[in-house]
């Protein structure tokens, strides 16, 4: 994707060292920040400078790269994934992306490790893009076959941020929306704010605007309200993880709209890059929900009008907050999972047809 005329990936390396688009700033800053060191790596998957599973997978691998630079040995491969998988516990790619780093690199030479691990994360990298760019490719079908049964622009709902900046490129609940508005299918969507972090409000509503894409930022609780109006054709969601058996962890929040969605017949379709998907896990209710904390709730952060971004409080003092990060949605309220190899039911049997491979 592009920020003014310039193609960014969200993660990149380049003259020896590993760049981030920093996302706590955007949209009112965009800024680019080196990562060195192992605390480098985990304080910007912790902490949200990077988020979105397929990005925080991405992030760890190259995390895993920087340390086998300094020491290739086999403590320091085991000792840096370990902090590195501590960071966050829902994302599933982050396992991946380590337990991936580890197999290429464990049956090597400690004096190749540093070499082959660069050379891995691109790959895990370049994949990415790959696995979101056939996300679209068949989301894109979705979209077509409302298109051609109505007039005007086929309006799209989306939660949260699984846009090209929670990924490598592309992104995936994005994907076939992007591929659409490139193909000339008049497409509008609606961005939920996604509180308590706003990713959708400061993160989607941003790349939408860079790209050309007709959106309307609406507040969480009007999904809803425009289903029943019957102002919204398809919901697209993306996951952090995802069970054997279809059931989708994603953002809190989605469940409701899930809800909502299935009273007012409007198909909610999850895009997912096969590494999110936990082939370990049948029950949605076993996946651990990440609880942040309660600042991100009682605080917002915004543009003041002499331009200075800062935060403000919006509760009492003495109110607390909980903060559950994601929730789970059920298989059944599920219309189908858009994968990278097509679309599968939300079942152990779609997706174990898809990838019979992983299944096994």
């Amino acid at each position: 994707m592009k920020v003014g005329d310039t193609h960014y990936r969200s993660i990149w390396f380049e003259n020896g060292e590993v760049r981030i688009i920093d996302q706590r700033w955007l949209p009112h800053e965009f800024r680019i920040v080196t990562l060195e060191s192992l605390d480098d790596f985990a304080t910007a998957i912790r902490d949200m400078w990077v988020r979105g599973a397929p990005l925080i997978g991405a992030t760890a691998a190259y995390g895993v790269a920087c340390a086998m630079a300094r020491d290739a040995s086999d403590g320091n491969l085991a000792e840096t994934c370990e902090a590195l998988n501590a960071t966050r516990p829902t994302a599933v790619n982050l396992r991946w992306a380590l337990e991936t780093m580890q197999t290429a690199l464990r049956p090597l030479p400690v004096g190749d490790r540093a070499t082959a691990a660069f050379a891995k994360a691109a790959a895990v990298c370049d994949e990415d893009v790959e696995t979101n760019r056939m996300i679209g490719v068949h989301g894109l079908e979705l979209i077509k076959d409302i298109a051609a049964k109505k007039d005007g622009p086929v309006n799209v709902l989306t939660h949260c941020n699984a846009g090209w900046i929670a990924t490598v490129d592309w992104g995936t609940a994005t994907s076939p929306i992007y591929q659409a508005h490139e193909a000339g299918i008049p497409v509008h969507v609606f961005v939920d704010e996604t509180r308590p972090r706003n990713q959708g409000a400061l993160l989607t509503a941003w790349e939408l605007g860079g790209h050309g894409v007709s959106h309307d930022l609406i507040v969480d609780n009007a999904g809803g309200h425009l289903m029943q109006r019957g102002e919204v054709d398809l919901v697209i969601v993306g996951t952090d993880r995802t069970t054997a058996r279809g059931d989708v962890c994603n953002k809190i929040g989605t469940y409701l709209k899930a809800l909502a969605a299935q009273d007012n017949g409007v198909p909610f379709y999850v895009a997912l890059p096969s590494p999110t998907i936990d082939w370990t896990i049948q029950d949605g209710f076993d996946i651990p929900i990440e609880e942040r904390g309660g600042a991100e709730v009682t605080h917002v952060q915004g543009k003041l009008a002499d331009g200075t971004v800062t935060q403000v409080q919006i509760s009492p003092d003495t109110t607390g907050a909980r903060n559950p990060a994601f929730d789970v949605t059920p298989a059944r309220l599920v219309s189908g999972l858009i994968t990278e190899r097509g679309i599968a039911a939300a079942s152990p049997d779609g997706l174990a047809g898809l990838f019979p491979d992983r299944a096994a």
